[in-house]
């Protein structure tokens, strides 16, 4: 039965990965929050998510001429190199205080997302 629950976690973190909405971030949610999945493992199982979702839904913006060089290859070096700091940082870190991050930098994003939506409001 896990694996149809986790089968159903990934269809639906796969639909919104393709959509550009950030299923990874709802991925480790489940895994921590759900699952009890200890949290740096479910970073590992998250890239591991991350690395073919992202590949499939790549190829629907290349076609549709929705990747821009330019801005992509710059951004791309930068976020390898702090990709890789931040995972040595991570692996030293303990888990509880990577945890209360995760937590707080989830609570920014969706407390953002609340005053964007009520701003969107009003403006309209």
């Amino acid at each position: 039965m896990s694996a149809v629950i986790a089968g159903l976690a990934g269809l639906i973190c796969g639909v919104l990965s393709g959509l550009g909405v950030g299923g990874g971030t709802l991925l480790m949610v489940w895994m921590t929050a759900v699952m009890g999945i200890a949290q740096k493992s479910a970073q590992g199982i998250n890239l591991l998510f991350f690395l073919p979702t992202a590949a499939c839904a790549l190829v629907f913006h290349i076609k549709n001429r929705l990747i821009r060089p330019r801005i992509v290859l710059p951004a791309i070096l930068a976020g390898c190199v702090c990709a890789a700091g931040a995972a040595a940082l991570a692996a030293a870190m303990d888990t509880g205080a990577l945890r209360r991050l995760f937590g707080g930098f989830l609570i920014v994003v969706g407390l953002r997302e609340l005053v964007a939506a009520q701003r969107d409001r009003k403006a309209r």
